[in-house]
């Protein structure tokens, strides 16, 4: 399918990020892993001692005809606290940071655009500095977790699903 794109957040517990986004009109597919660490091929055991560096991601594939990037990114901004450092409630961890890999100088652009967007206002609430890494995907390797972590909360309707959030909704655009 030549009309998919691909996107890559990390906002703490991969498990509720991936259900919030499959849920969204226009995603394809969903998947969760890992990103953005020194280990090739790492396990979850692995990636939660902290040793890899990597950061529990969550695949969206997407049709932009359909769902917006920029939705997505309105969506990643208030499920979790990106003023947060390297947790999320009561996760911490490097495995638990806020970022987001690109694909696209595109994808880049809009993410530092909603970034700034967001953290306004934020400010406006008097909350802190957004922490979230911003860096193209290119050359760096998404590996997939383990089999039971896929549509995990599929699987298990109540289980864990540590999202906070700033309690900050994503300003509304404008039109003229």
């Amino acid at each position: 399918m030549s009309d998919t794109e691909k996107a890559y957040f990390a906002t703490g517990c991969f498990w509720g990020a991936e259900r919030r986004l499959w849920n969204i009109p226009g995603v394809l597919q969903t998947s969760v892993g890992y990103m953005g660490g020194a280990r090739p091929d790492p396990s979850y055991e692995q990636v939660c001692t902290g040793v890899t560096g990597h950061a529990e991601i969550v695949e969206v594939s997407f049709d932009p005809t359909k769902v917006t990037y920029r939705r997505l990114l309105e969506e990643f901004w208030v499920m979790h606290d990106p003023t947060s450092l390297n947790r999320q409630g009561g996760d911490i961890g490097t495995q638990y940071r806020s970022a987001i890999f690109t694909t696209s100088d595109s994808q880049l652009l809009q993410a530092e655009a909603t970034r700034d967007v967001y953290q306004a206002a934020l400010s406006r609430k008097g909350i802190g500095e957004i922490v979230t890494e911003i860096k193209s995907a290119q050359g760096i390797p998404y590996y997939l977790a383990e089999e039971y972590h896929q549509r995990y909360l599929a699987k298990n309707p109540n289980g864990y699903d540590c999202h906070s959030s700033t309690g900050v909704p994503f300003p509304s655009q404008v039109s003229s």
